[in-house]
């Protein structure tokens, strides 16, 4: 027959060793969270770099061409003195209006001076 003794001992032992497995337990459980909390910046990182590399394709493509500048000085056609003509309404010599009295309206203005 077992003797108390060895018996105490044995569920002692039994006691140790469920704890130890507790123990392995809780830190198998930890791991794992932390496993999964390093694949979620993996794959957060892995995104990060994508995104770095697709910025730094497009900040190496080369920037568009700047259009040419329009040339304004010759924009307008001014042809010389001797070329201009005036409208035949400016040239004609003014005529005095009258209003219904038939008082002359204004002063003549001389427009060839």
């Amino acid at each position: 027959m077992a003797t108390a003794s060895s018996v105490n001992s044995l569920q002692a032992s039994v006691a140790l060793a469920q704890r130890q497995v507790q123990q392995e337990q809780a830190r198998v459980n930890q791991d794992a969270s932390r496993l999964a909390a390093s694949q979620q910046q993996l794959v957060k990182d892995k995104q990060d770099l994508s995104d770095t590399k697709t910025r730094a394709s497009a900040a190496a493509q080369p920037a568009p061409a700047a259009p040419t500048p329009v040339q304004l000085n010759n924009a307008i056609e001014r042809p010389l003195p001797s070329q201009q003509i005036l409208p035949t309404a400016l040239t004609a010599t003014p005529t005095p209006q009258v209003n219904t009295l038939g008082q002359t309206i204004g002063k003549l203005i001389n427009t060839t001076a």
